[in-house]
């Protein structure tokens, strides 16, 4: 069974966020462009089994389900849903960051 995934606006914005710090901040704009595709490539491959990768370890996010996907130095997070066969991408970011503060301004869990 194929899942579509869909992106909620806070990941989209979390993967331009990223384009956009390797290459500006950094000044490295092939790197970006790599870096993002490899995500992305990473992401698409959710349409098969995506249960496969672990729950988030910590609460309140391991009882609503989100599970984390290491791309490189990145975490994705996302919700597996058997409704409608849908991988939701909710966020994406570095995984040196505070990930609980993170995850707790996101809207769309």
């Amino acid at each position: 069974m194929r899942y579509n995934i869909i992106y909620t606006n806070e990941a989209e914005q979390d993967l331009v966020d990223i384009f956009e710090h390797i290459a500006i901040n950094l000044s490295v704009p092939e790197t970006a462009k790599k870096q993002t595709k490899r995500v992305m490539h990473a992401i698409e491959g959710l349409s098969e089994m995506p249960q496969r990768h672990k729950l988030f370890e910590d609460e309140p996010w391991h009882s609503k389900g989100i599970r984390t996907l290491p791309v490189d130095n990145y975490l994705v997070f996302y919700l597996a849903l058997e409704v409608g066969n849908t991988v939701a991408i909710v966020r994406i970011m570095y995984g040196g960051r505070n990930i609980d503060q993170q995850l707790s301004t996101t809207k769309n869990i």
